[in-house]
């Protein structure tokens, strides 16, 4: 697959909208956000939900540490007690667990992702407990590097939309994402760059 980081993807979209000649103007080109696909990608993911990026891995690295190995089973041998110890909520400790028990019992195998498209990605992952549209669109833009995805869902990036673009509403906004088609990964990934970056923030991957 083609990465979503490319000079001529990056001309495009500038044509195509000129708050990215902007911001590219202003903090140059977005980083390499890739992650690697897999079981620990998608805990972080998991993990970073409704929480800053500075907590989340705060709370991965406790975790992380706490286990002999970071994998399903090892996860699964953990209490409650456990996961508080390492700072993880009940509610997300849930969550991991039936990621980790939907891949011990097979009926999530995330090798198989990268085969699949957009639409039966999102199904696969959307059906495990605690998993939605924001975690299945970031796992699909960071990790399987899909081309086309807006995640509506977050709020860093609905409030970059609010403040370069005439769009306010949910609606207004997915809308508006309409002209950035098909590069809409790139155009988040620009927006998510210049939030970071005007605020100061450091890229926490």
């Amino acid at each position: 697959m083609a990465s979503i980081l490319n000079s001529k993807d990056l001309k495009k979209l500038s044509q195509l909208d000129p708050i990215f000649q902007d911001i590219y103007e202003r903090f140059g080109p977005p980083p390499n956000m890739k992650r690697p696909s897999g079981f620990t990608s998608l805990c972080k993911i998991i993990l970073e939900q409704q929480v800053s990026l500075a907590s989340a891995r705060a709370h991965f690295e406790r975790l992380n540490a706490y286990v002999s190995e970071f994998t399903p089973t090892q996860i699964l041998k953990l209490n409650d007690i456990e996961m508080r110890e390492c700072h993880i909520s009940k509610q997300k400790a849930s969550y991991l667990k039936a990621l980790s028990e939907a891949i011990l019992r097979g009926t999530l195998n995330l090798e198989r992702l990268s085969g699949l498209r957009e639409p039966e990605v999102r199904k696969q992952l959307t059906k495990i407990k605690g998993i939605g549209d924001w975690t299945a669109d970031v796992y699909l833009m960071f990790c399987l590097e899909s081309k086309d995805i807006f995640p509506i869902g977050d709020i860093a990036l609905v409030h970059t939309v609010k403040e370069l673009t005439p769009a306010n509403t949910r609606d207004e906004m997915i809308l508006y994402s309409q002209k950035w088609k098909p590069l809409r990964s790139l155009a988040s990934f620009s927006l998510w760059h210049y939030y970071l970056k005007k605020r100061n923030r450091p890229l926490l991957l």
